[in-house]
């Protein structure tokens, strides 16, 4: 026993490259995951995947179109060829309203093309990702998956309307598959509140103090606060815990 909480496991993480996918990514290589990672930026992903190896962990850098079947199956196919195994898997690659140039604006303002697009990443994605991990996981006898949802999957948020419906989608398909594939594979999310990352700059810059306000422990998160939930989940410390949306958030959904 070496106390690391991943020691020797194998695990996918979708949206490595920046925020709290990149966090993850190294904590899981502290951790002693051998990973295989993945980002819609290549530049971005080459340079994780170079600062886990610099960690002396093993990293597989796997460019996929993670809204397309084909292209997410051939990148589980690949991790698999590669380990020969899927231990675990975060599923946390995603893009807010800001990022689609929708920031700001209430449902009947949404533009349609940035609806799909914010469906089709959040909640199409992970269902994909999903399908394929759990296929493998199911024949090898075992598994976790953790997916990213946001505080927006479980309550409404202003001008939130493609975001928010993707989220509360990602928190039915957790439980919905947690409840499917349980004792084999647990399966839960993450819901992180207010956090420090590239996705939240439209936010704070519209509304930063009104946020700040609402959160009791008086600061963003960090992107390793979610990423330490994310690691315990997948790991076998977690092993009676599936099904479940796991806040973090300093408490801003408490009042």
């Amino acid at each position: 026993m070496t106390g690391l909480l991943l020691d020797g496991k194998v695990i996918l993480i979708t949206g490595a490259a920046g925020g709290i996918g990149r966090a993850a990514s190294l904590l899981a290589a502290r951790e002693g995951a051998r990973l295989s990672l993945t980002d819609v930026s290549e530049n971005g992903l080459e340079e994780i995947t170079e600062q886990v190896r610099a960690k002396s962990a093993e990293a597989l850098a796997l460019p996929a179109d993670l809204t397309d079947g084909e292209s997410v199956n051939a990148m589980v196919a690949a991790a698999v060829e590669h380990y020969g195994r899927l231990d675990g898997a975060f599923n946390n690659a995603g893009v807010s309203g800001g990022q689609i140039g929708q920031g700001g604006r209430r449902v009947g303002e949404w533009d349609e093309t940035a609806f799909d697009r914010a469906i089709a990443v959040n909640l199409k994605g992970v269902w994909l990702c999903l399908r394929a991990e759990l296929r493998q996981m199911e024949s090898q006898g075992g598994g976790a998956i953790v997916n990213t949802a946001s505080l927006a999957g479980l309550t409404g948020f202003k001008t939130t309307a493609g975001y928010s419906a993707a989220k509360h989608g990602v928190i039915g398909l957790t439980k919905t598959a947690a409840i499917e594939y349980a004792p084999t594979v647990r399966i839960n999310a993450v819901c992180p509140g207010y956090t420090d990352t590239d996705l939240m700059k439209d936010a704070k810059r519209r509304s930063g103090d009104a946020i700040m306000a609402r959160i009791p422990s008086a600061r963003l998160a960090q992107p390793q606060d979610i990423a330490e939930m994310a690691c315990w989940l997948l790991s076998d410390r977690a092993g009676y815990a599936t099904g479940g949306e796991f806040v973090v958030d300093g408490g801003y959904m408490a009042g």
